[in-house]
């Protein structure tokens, strides 16, 4: 593990970094995500606990035992009626429980309600899992972006101090404009440093989001094309309706509202009689495998629970809790489903409109820059003007990455809700 963190140090620091598409990283991601790996297994029980509790309707219970017993004084052996220092005992016995008082059609309804939350929570994962994997994708392309922001304005301050030494070395500038240039040259240079070094742990985290010890790079991605920021393709109203139909956290909180019913029926089922038929077959011998005697024998038995100090009682009672938390969990989300989707359909619409107008917004401060550059340049302005024209279209270029970057977001959260991808086709 030390070695293999060393390695990704030194490749932090600078040398050639593996890139994955989205599509890639997403694919990988789920093999590594804990909550998805926990899902799944609980899917896999789930699916055993619903097949145990149908299969109790066909096959009797079974057990098989054999004893083997020696004693330092002769005893008397059943087998073979004589007295002998070992006895040897086989036998096999089956039961079925006749009537339950509903309780096995109770825990088949449990069980069924539990495999559906667990395949419903398992959506839930994969979507957590995915959103997570996509912001760590997406902070990579925005931290490569600011980046790419902070260098072109350090190449900016460096072309205007050199255009402001030219011109108070003619005599057109005075000296405290060279002063303003190199305050804000060396400002750049920080910024490229704190960009950097966001870069290198956002990508530190896209590693460790898909299995990898060390740093990954994102492959580009065209954040300029309108594709990325399209119109979402349902309205409100309906994607409550999907959200409430098909949404993890919904299935999940209905699901689990009928295994908590079922639980209650079931702990009911104790107040009723109960009819249970077995049989058994035995063999005794004094050696193995026993064969001297043989008996074999079929018992009916009824029992009716009367009284077992109040545990059935407080069964029952922790059933109902448990029943009535889960509805009560179950309608606060559907009497928040309108809230959370419209929150997050709304944060989508306000950040993609935001995008539309930071493209502008850059469009217009790249002009204004080079306006104000002709101009200081010819001496009709002075630096002060100039420098803000920098600002100004610094604060636009990062303005764009971070609507971008919030819009892809957006996106994301909605699809945790609705359980289902709002655009596949465009994923790389």
């Amino acid at each position: 593990m030390i070695p293999a963190l060393l390695a990704a140090l030194q490749i932090a620091a600078g040398d050639t970094l593996q890139q994955v598409t989205l599509a890639q990283a997403l694919q990988e991601a789920t093999r590594f995500d804990p909550n998805y790996v926990a899902a799944v297994g609980r899917v896999s029980e789930a699916e055993w606990g619903r097949r145990a509790a149908m299969l109790v309707f066909i096959l009797p219970s079974v057990t098989a035992n054999a004893d083997f017993t020696g004693t330092s004084t002769e005893s008397f052996n059943f087998g073979t009626n004589e007295l002998s220092k070992t006895i040897v005992t086989a036998q096999l016995n089956a039961s079925y429980e006749l009537f339950t008082g509903g309780r096995k059609v109770a825990e088949l309804a449990r069980a069924r309600a539990e495999l559906e939350a667990s395949r419903a929570n398992e959506v839930d994962a994969t979507f957590l899992a995915a959103a997570e994997t996509e912001a760590a994708y997406y902070e990579v392309l925005a931290r490569r972006a600011l980046a790419g922001v902070a260098h072109r304005r350090l190449e900016r301050a460096e072309e205007q101090l050199s255009i402001t030494r030219a011109r108070v070395l003619s005599g057109a500038a005075v000296q405290s404009d060279s002063l303003r240039v190199v305050l804000e040259l060396t400002t750049a240079q920080v910024d490229v440093l704190r960009q950097e070094s966001a870069l290198r742990v956002a990508r530190l985290q896209l590693g460790r989001r898909i299995g990898r010890a060390g740093p990954v790079d994102a492959a580009q991605v065209d954040t300029t094309r309108a594709r990325l920021t399209p119109d979402l393709p349902l309205t409100v109203e309906e994607a409550v309706a999907i959200a409430l139909e098909q949404g993890p956290q919904y299935r999940v909180a209905r699901a689990t509202e009928r295994a908590a019913s079922a639980e209650v029926r079931a702990r009911r089922a104790e107040y009723l009689p109960w009819a249970t038929v077995s049989a058994f077959t035995a063999a005794y011998d004094n050696k193995f495998w026993p064969e001297a005697a043989t008996r074999s024998g079929v018992n009916l038995r009824i029992s009716l629970p009367i009284w077992n100090d109040g545990q059935r009682e407080i069964a029952l009672t922790r059933a109902q809790v448990t029943r009535d938390f889960a509805r009560a969990v179950r309608e606060d989300l559907e009497r928040a489903a309108l809230h959370d989707v419209l929150l997050s359909y709304d944060t989508y619409v306000t950040a993609r409109a935001a995008a539309d107008l930071a493209r502008t917004a850059v469009v217009v401060a790249q002009e204004n820059y080079r306006v104000q550059q002709t101009r200081y340049r010819s001496g009709a302005t002075d630096i002060l003007l100039y420098l803000d024209s920098q600002f100004i279209l610094v604060e636009a270029e990062a303005g764009l990455v971070q609507a971008l970057h919030t819009t892809q977001l957006a996106r994301s959260g909605l699809e945790v809700i609705l359980g289902r991808r709002l655009f596949p086709e465009e994923i790389p």
